[in-house]
């Protein structure tokens, strides 16, 4: 098996740096929607339930169904890679939203009625007293959303948008069980790293705070 590896050394190294890609480009653009969605969320709770069940139920949405859907639209069908970042995307957002949404709720209103009595307004109070402890929850929620789109991003391969599961799809179609281990070994990997990273950042982050009486 190791000379096998060392044999596609560069097209794992290839497959790799595209799955990096796919997943990253996601987290990045579910981050972007899903932490201001999230805020929102705090300022106009009576939208909380009906956004989080959106949310969660595009998470039930079988994979290859969800890239199905998407490829008869427009623009987003148009190139394999948007399809496979836009379902990605939409799996990633539910721990990131729900995530900023629970660690600002989670904030202890003193906190927060001592900050205005300070004269603070409210992106101040946002800026400096609620993101900052909700800082753990929300890295909780990308390193969650992170771990799910590297493995999801295995699927990707079925459009053709490349990653590690051309490996699989290659090693499943042709019996090859080499080929499905050179796609699932380095995709594990890749979920434990950012898993422990992130994982290591979180803890530096999260911040006790005191707790709703």
């Amino acid at each position: 098996m190791s000379g096998f590896l060392a044999q596609h050394a560069s097209e794992i190294g290839e497959l790799t740096l595209e799955h990096l890609w796919l997943t990253g480009s996601a987290v990045l653009l579910a981050a972007a929607i899903g932490v201001p969605t999230g805020i929102w969320l705090t300022r106009h709770p009576r939208w909380a339930k009906p956004v989080l069940g959106v949310v969660n139920i595009i998470q039930t949405i079988p994979s290859l169904a969800l890239f199905g859907f998407l490829l008869p639209l427009p623009w987003i069908g148009d190139r394999a890679a948007r399809i496979a970042i836009a379902a990605l995307t939409a799996y990633a957002l539910l721990p990131i939203v729900r995530n900023t949404y629970a660690g600002i709720e989670g904030v202890d209103p003193t906190l927060l009625e001592v900050a205005k009595a300070l004269g603070m307004t409210s992106g101040q109070r946002l800026r400096k007293v609620e993101l900052p402890l909700a800082a753990g929850f929300i890295l909780a929620g990308l390193r969650t959303a992170t771990v799910l789109a590297v493995g999801i991003a295995t699927i990707a391969a079925a459009v053709g948008a490349g990653g590690l599961g051309e490996f699989i799809f290659r090693g499943v179609a042709s019996v090859d069980n080499r080929l499905v281990l050179a796609g699932a070994i380095p995709a594990a990997l890749l979920a434990i790293a950012a898993d422990a990273g992130l994982g290591w950042v979180e803890g530096r982050l999260r911040v006790p705070a005191p707790r709703r009486t």
